[in-house]
């Protein structure tokens, strides 16, 4: 009972157990697969892992860094899935906490004890007690198709952008994308040189946000000024610069955005544009119909068609958690700053969020508030203004973002940590103090 549980060796639940490892807190840590790193770990033995072999992270190193442990300097701005899953090894190895993650091992069950703490049974059918559960596993891995599925049969193959690994077996082939993501941005770029024809079937308008502004990441160009401002504020700016680095989206032959910029997840491509634009990518409404060999599309268009690729997210999942207990439907998790469910005391979500940036860093900082709330330096509010504060953010998302099962867990990176450092000034029974000129942000800051 004087143990924690951490689910998940990936990158927040290491993030974890740095943080337990170096407040002296005991901790067990889980992990299905035979290494660190989760999503980052190409051909993760651990079967959740979404990487394809060209994979580059859409963040910048500095943005994407722990606050605790830069990455190398001799990395490049926008390192490799093998660079990132070594620099998690590293990680692990420089804290010295390897030998506290459980490798081959899944957890099965999670369950409420009675008398408190909760009963974590692993697949091997023995059952730990443990005073707090940190849920790192992860939401990237459980794939979720078009909803409802299209009409009609395809006599061709298909693929769930999870399961995508490399462009082999692709030459000469006529294949449709769907979906305008960053994963299908970069499996269409990489389809359009060996295949014989690409389409991307866009079923509503996004912007496309360059890497690289002015010769710098693009997430590297705000300030310690700016990142205090709302991005109402600096939203401009930004439109003013991309418009004129890239153009709008429907000069490419894009549906226009019905949205502005920052309202929905954004979708980060440089090569994208510029493959439309040299007729590699053809540009398609939504699909309507899958006619055996061959795909109708919304504009009456039909085109012959070998292999069609789904992009279209992934489901919010616990297969370890009743769902009674922590329901999911329509990806909402009804969490108090996305890491505290009201009702369930001594269990914490860790990197279930979406943020515009990176996940690392948030997840390393809900980790020391978790710690902080574990060892009473923190305290929470009473429940019923948990719950007041868990609708008053829910309002906030839908103002803010389009409606989308894809942003239910969005957060702006550099206000949502400000709220943390916040949350980790309330002391137990008392209100925040007022928020202080210094916050933590990444190395780079």
């Amino acid at each position: 009972m004087d143990r924690i549980c951490v689910i998940g060796a990936g990158s927040s639940g290491i993030a974890s157990c740095q943080v337990l490892h170096a407040r002296g807190i005991a901790f067990d840590c889980f992990e299905k697969g035979s290494g660190v790193g989760g999503n980052w770990r190409y051909e993760n033995d651990n079967e959740m892992s979404s990487a394809y072999e060209s994979l580059h992270i859409n963040t910048s190193k500095r943005i994407m860094e722990y606050a605790t442990f830069p990455m190398p300097d001799d990395y490049p701005d926008f390192p490799s899935h093998r660079q990132i899953a070594a620099y998690f090894d590293a990680y692990v190895d420089h804290f010295g906490f390897r030998d506290r993650i459980a490798f081959n091992t899944e957890v099965a069950r999670v369950q409420p004890a009675d008398g408190g703490g909760w009963d974590v049974t692993l697949a091997g059918g023995e059952t730990h007690r443990y005073s707090a559960v940190m849920a790192a596993n992860g939401h990237h891995w459980n794939a979720r198709y078009p909803e409802p599925p299209f009409p009609g049969s395809f006599d061709g193959e298909t693929l769930h952008a999870h399961h995508y690994r490399t462009p082999d077996g692709y030459e000469g082939k006529r294949v449709v994308v769907l979906g305008f993501g960053n994963s299908a941005m970069d499996i269409a770029v990489e389809l359009s040189r060996i295949a014989d024809e690409v389409f991307l079937a866009v079923r509503r308008g996004f912007h496309v946000i360059p890497k690289y502004l002015r010769g710098k990441p693009l997430d590297q160009l705000s300030n310690p000024v700016s990142r205090r401002l709302p991005f109402a504020f600096t939203r401009r700016s930004f439109e003013k610069l991309i418009a004129q680095a890239a153009g709008r989206p429907e000069d490419y032959g894009l549906p226009t955005p019905d949205h502005r910029l920052g309202e929905a997840h954004p979708t980060v491509s440089s090569e994208i544009l510029s493959r439309i634009g040299h007729g590699d990518v053809t540009v398609k409404p939504n699909i309507e119909r899958l006619e055996g060999d061959s795909v109708r599309f919304a504009d009456g268009s039909v085109e012959q068609v070998d292999r069609i690729i789904w992009c279209t997210g992934y489901k919010i999942t616990f297969p370890f958690l009743d769902d009674e207990l922590v329901p999911t439907s329509d990806n909402e998790v009804k969490l108090y700053k996305r890491v505290v469910p009201p009702d369930l005391p001594g269990l914490y979500f860790i990197g279930l969020i979406q943020p515009l940036g990176a996940i690392m860093p948030i997840a390393e900082l809900q980790s020391e508030w978790v710690a902080d709330l574990l060892e009473a330096k923190a305290g929470l509010p009473a429940r019923e203004r948990m719950l007041a504060s868990i609708a008053k953010d829910d309002r906030k998302l839908r103002k803010r973002y389009v409606a989308s099962k894809r942003h239910t867990i969005q957060v702006d990176f550099y206000p949502y940590m400000r709220e943390l450092q916040r949350e980790r000034r309330r002391r137990p029974g008392r209100k925040p103090a007022s928020p202080r000129p210094s916050v933590r942000e990444p190395a780079h800051a």
